[in-house]
């Protein structure tokens, strides 16, 4: 591998959420600041959509640790592994340190439920439940959610939901059935991905956090063509810059030019087109 080579401690370019090598792209920080301003004011939906590799799960996580930071909020994560209403219920149940049986009727669930979210109410916390990668639970679930919206007191909502989910989603709500669902949600904020300008210096802090001393390896033409082949979406930008590191290191070069991001875009199939730059360098 090219860490001894480039003088790194890690790598630099996983494809693996890490909060430690957040970058606060300027969408990255708009959404982040979307969500908490909305959780701030009591709002019971938000949605956060984007593309594949655009940052979802990592902005997930960055909420849920300032959530934490700032305390006075309980936090729920579930993916998007339930195939019904009632294993969601129970794993929002397992999130909130309630331990049922799967056997346990749907309406005891919402049952208790609602007592652990009033109990968290009277101590004043606010509970906050996202749901990651939404558009794969199927629309039993999503509508399962919406009820869980109507646990409320006269003054609050008991619990806020956030949802992450591709474009996909967007279609899915945008259907008859879910149409309740649809307009409950306060908020919304789609995820563009990094852009042009800041791509040199996502490239340079993520280098440096991974140890990297000195000017970056990346030649100014490099991270253009970096820039065109992923379309600014952080984690194709990742798959391309590690696979023009390695291709650098092969040929025992310190430094990563055009043939080298080419090379990485051929070996890479989520880069849909050839670009003008691959066509002259065959």
């Amino acid at each position: 591998m090219y860490l001894t080579h480039f003088g790194l401690s890690e790598l630099p370019f996983s494809i693996t959420p890490d909060t430690q090598f957040v970058y606060s792209a300027a969408s990255h920080q708009e959404a982040l600041n979307t969500l908490l301003v909305g959780l701030r004011n009591g709002e019971g939906f938000i949605k956060i959509s984007g593309e594949v590799g655009t940052g979802k799960t990592l902005l997930c996580r960055r909420l849920l640790a300032t959530l934490a930071s700032e305390g006075g909020y309980v936090t729920a994560y579930l993916l998007n592994a339930y195939e019904d209403p009632r294993g969601l219920l129970l794993g929002l149940a397992e999130e909130l340190g309630l331990r049922l049986p799967d056997a346990t009727p749907h309406h005891h669930i919402m049952k208790l439920l609602n007592l652990a979210l009033l109990k968290h109410a009277k101590a004043g916390k606010a509970v906050v439940l996202c749901v990651d990668e939404a558009q794969a639970l199927p629309d039993e679930c999503l509508e399962a959610v919406r009820r869980l919206s109507n646990l409320e007191t006269e003054k609050r909502k008991l619990i806020q939901i956030v949802l992450f989910g591709q474009p996909e989603l967007d279609v899915k709500l945008a259907t008859p059935g879910l149409r309740q669902l649809r307009q409950r949600i306060a908020l919304h904020y789609r995820m563009p991905g990094i852009r042009r300008d800041e791509i040199a210096h996502y490239l340079i802090h993520r280098l440096r956090i991974a140890g990297f001393r000195g000017a970056s390896p990346f030649t100014s033409v490099a991270v253009k063509l970096l820039y065109k082949e992923s379309c600014g979406i952080p984690r194709l930008i990742n798959i391309l810059a590690h696979k023009a590191l390695l291709d650098a290191f092969g040929e025992g070069v310190g430094g990563v030019d055009v043939r080298h991001v080419v090379n990485a875009s051929k070996d890479t199939e989520s880069v849909p087109q050839p670009s003008g730059w691959r066509a002259l360098m065959g």
